[in-house]
Order: structure tokens, then C-alpha cells, then sequence
């Protein structure tokens, strides 16, 4: 597990890029709220859009998570406790007026994009 990566992964550049292009500015691999021990991949402080984005084996996408044929129950186990750090997490910083973006890996990231624009824009 030590060679995958926890931030700057291909998915979350493309999209860095694609927002940066669009004339966006973040702040990458930060805490949304201090007292709260979870870091969002993107952050817009002001606007207080937190952006997640979930790889579809870590996070048990529906359409495209397989379960691994070894060591089952040590994955099930860690997926299934990923999942539910990120429904924890979203409540918190809902509860705290943050809005949650959760982009997932294989979305289009021009569409994702858009769709992260378009709350930023609204929320400033």
C-alpha cells in the first residue's frame, strides 16, 4: 500500500488542471475546518466547496468496484470503513456549511469540472 499515492494522483491533476484553466484558485490536500481531522484533495476556502475525489476501488464505486480475490475480508473490511469515513466526513461539513463535491475517478473531468465551476461561482 505504500506506492499508492494519497494526493496528486492522475485523476485529481487532470482535474486541478481543468479548473485551473477555467480560472479557479484551491488549495490542495487541506483540512476544511481545522478542528476536524479529514483533508478534502480540493479546497476553495471562501466559497466553502470542499472536493473529493474517489478512486473506485478505495471507495467502492458501485458501477466499477470488484472485489479482490485475496486477502477478501482484510479489503472488504477497509473499503467498507472508507466508505463511511466519507459519509461522517460529508455530514460534518455539511453541519458546518461546507458543500461537498465527491468527483469520482472515472467521471469526465470536463463535466466534473463544470460541475465544481458552477457551485464555486454560485457560492462566492
Amino acid at each position: 500500500m505504500q506506492g499508492n499515492r494519497s494526493r496528486d494522483t492522475s485523476p485529481e491533476i487532470a482535474l486541478r488542471r481543468e479548473l485551473h484553466r477555467r480560472g479557479l484558485r484551491y488549495r490542495v490536500d487541506r483540512r476544511p475546518e481545522p478542528d476536524i481531522n479529514r483533508r478534502a484533495d480540493i479546497v476553495f476556502g471562501p466559497a466553502r466547496v470542499a472536493v473529493f475525489i474517489h478512486g473506485c476501488f478505495w471507495h467502492g464505486c458501485r458501477w466499477h468496484y470488484t472485489p479482490p480475490r485475496t486477502n477478501d475480508g482484510y479489503w472488504s473490511a477497509k473499503v467498507t470503513g472508507n466508505k463511511a469515513r466519507d459519509i461522517q466526513t460529508r455530514r460534518w461539513l455539511r453541519a458546518r456549511g461546507w458543500q461537498v463535491i465527491t468527483i469520482w475517478e472515472h467521471e469526465n473531468v470536463a463535466a466534473a469540472a463544470a460541475r465544481v465551476e458552477s457551485e464555486v461561482r454560485a457560492r462566492r
